[in-house]
């Protein structure tokens, strides 16, 4: 979106691996055309973009203790870029919107669609549409019947398959893939600063997983997935803006409108250790698969790597590119840790 102020449409096809080689954009970006080069575009973003803080020149104060990166490194090939797949983001901060069950199903939010998307055929499919009024086909205990209408997402989270999207006034719609309609609906707080920050589906002792929400109302809450049940509700001192649970189930780090992050036992909400370093508002959080090793995302420009074992100070600190770190995730075999910006 950037360079429309070029006058700059991308409304033209999608550019493809053999097309790059030959030297095609791989947004497809007329550059020729343009007044400016790619690298001179992206050198100007770097000088000139202003990231959000909650705490006034965080991102500068961060910088001193950063370990230094080496770039360079060759982590993915360009295959194609899809222009006509593009996600919609409805809040400033908040970021979880893209998610791929495998290598080539990805699932997102495009306006008021949470959409499927497959990179091996292309085709795109509309999973959930929220535009109008949604309301669940099953009967639990604790759902609301009468559903919803004209739900703003903040928030989602698909994994195998159940979709479960969030809300700007904590709503949360849970979704089979493999079934027809909407299976739970539930709005988890009626506090006027409600909105679904982050939602995280996880594998669990009951045999259909459980998913946690983290709200602006302070809250973590814990579901059931067979039932769709409130299982756990924690409160803290502050908004909540992402959870994560430890391979092993048993601990859960917290993160959100304070600088320290939390480390908590996931049975009884009970703090274990606070997480001290950050310099502004944390938004991103994950754990290592080694169980050990934890990582968290800041408005700082910063991601913090922790040692679960010895929370006195964090292991590294890692200097993000341009802002805040918004999303991290480690690959499965733990050899890589990926940060999103804004």
């Amino acid at each position: 979106s950037d360079v429309e102020e070029y006058g700059y449409s991308n409304k033209t096809d999608d550019t493809t691996a053999a097309e790059a080689r030959r030297g095609k954009d791989i947004q497809g970006i007329p550059w020729e055309r343009l007044n400016i080069t790619r690298e001179k575009y992206r050198q100007t973003r770097l000088e000139q973009y202003k990231n959000y803080e909650n705490v006034p020149h965080s991102g500068e104060a961060s910088g001193k203790d950063c370990k230094a990166t080496k770039k360079g490194g060759a982590y993915y090939e360009f295959r194609r870029n899809s222009r006509s797949v593009k996600s919609t983001i409805l809040h400033f901060q908040l970021r979880n919107l893209v998610w791929a069950t495998s290598k080539h199903n990805v699932y997102l939010l495009s306006h008021y669609s949470v959409v499927h998307w497959s990179s091996l055929t292309s085709n795109r499919s509309q999973v959930l549409n929220v535009s109008g009024h949604v309301a669940p086909a099953e009967k639990h205990p604790g759902s609301l019947l009468e559903g919803f209408t004209q739900t703003q997402v903040s928030t989602l989270a698909v994994k195998d398959k159940l979709l479960v999207a969030g809300g700007f006034q904590g709503e949360l719609i849970c979704k089979h893939l493999d079934r027809p309609g909407v299976s739970f609906c539930s709005r988890t707080t009626y506090d006027e600063n409600a909105i679904t920050n982050a939602v995280e589906i996880y594998a669990s002792p009951s045999p259909s997983g459980d998913f946690t929400a983290s709200n602006n109302d302070c809250g973590v809450r814990d579901f059931d997935m067979e039932k769709y049940q409130l299982t756990k509700h924690f409160r803290f001192g502050w908004p909540v803006n992402h959870t994560s649970l430890s391979p092993d189930g048993k601990l859960l780090v917290i993160v959100g409108d304070n600088p320290d992050g939390l480390l908590v036992d996931s049975v009884s909400g009970k703090t274990i250790a606070s997480l001290s370093g950050h310099l502004d508002f944390s938004f991103a959080s994950a754990w290592h698969p080694d169980g050990v090793t934890i990582a968290t995302g800041n408005q700082d420009k910063t991601c913090r790597i922790w040692d679960a074992r010895n929370l006195s100070k964090s292991v590294a600190v890692l200097k993000g590119n341009l802002g805040a770190i918004r999303s991290i995730r480690y690959t499965s075999d733990g050899r890589y840790m990926a940060t999103a910006e804004p």
